[in-house]
């Protein structure tokens, strides 16, 4: 069972990674970079403190921190525990993949760490938010697996590396909001 799985997963990084061509490249290359999300994570801040005001947004700054800390340090400990190739150091899917990128980066890819930052963010977000601004759920969603997917382009991500740090992002992403609220309402900020 567990074979037919990570098969499946293979089959599906290759159909999925193959749709990519040249003129896209430099598209997904910026999407995949943390530092071109700088834009949404500012707007998300102006969001909150226009709403809330300069404590709760500091409050919001350092749970965002500490939430992106915990999910990346997560992604490492199973990295290096499950020790998953990336589909470049996988031979059988090497030889058959594009890699967009100049390398691959480490050796092991089980989870996603963007993909778990990215939707850990939105869902901490969309909770804090979507009262306030009905669409942000939704918009903040598109834009998380825009990022997710984008692993899977450059070559470096199988599917089910995306799928995991997405669900493990979510759940670190409602703990972590739940923490939020928590902490507003037993310390009155």
């Amino acid at each position: 069972m567990l074979e037919e799985l990570l098969q499946l997963d293979k089959d599906a990084f290759l159909f999925l990674n193959s749709l990519g061509s040249p003129t896209w490249d430099g598209f997904w290359m910026f999407v995949t970079n943390k530092l071109s999300s700088i834009p949404i994570y500012f707007i998300l801040l102006v969001l909150v403190y226009r709403q809330w005001g300069l404590r709760k947004t500091l409050v919001v700054l350092a749970t965002v921190a500490i939430l992106i800390l915990v999910t990346d340090q997560l992604a490492n400990f199973f990295k290096y525990g499950v020790q998953r190739l990336r589909p470049c150091y996988d031979p059988q899917v090497s030889g058959l993949m594009r890699l967009v990128k100049s390398s691959c980066g480490g050796k092991f890819g089980y989870f996603s760490a963007h993909a778990a930052n990215s939707f850990a963010i939105v869902l901490f977000f969309t909770i804090l938010l979507r009262k306030s601004f009905k669409y942000i759920g939704f918009l903040l969603f598109l834009w998380a697996i825009i990022v997710a997917y984008s692993r899977i382009y450059i070559g470096v991500h199988f599917p089910l590396d995306i799928i995991t740090g997405a669900l493990i992002g979510m759940g670190m992403g409602w703990i972590f909001a739940m923490l939020y609220i928590f902490t507003l309402h037993k310390f009155q900020l």
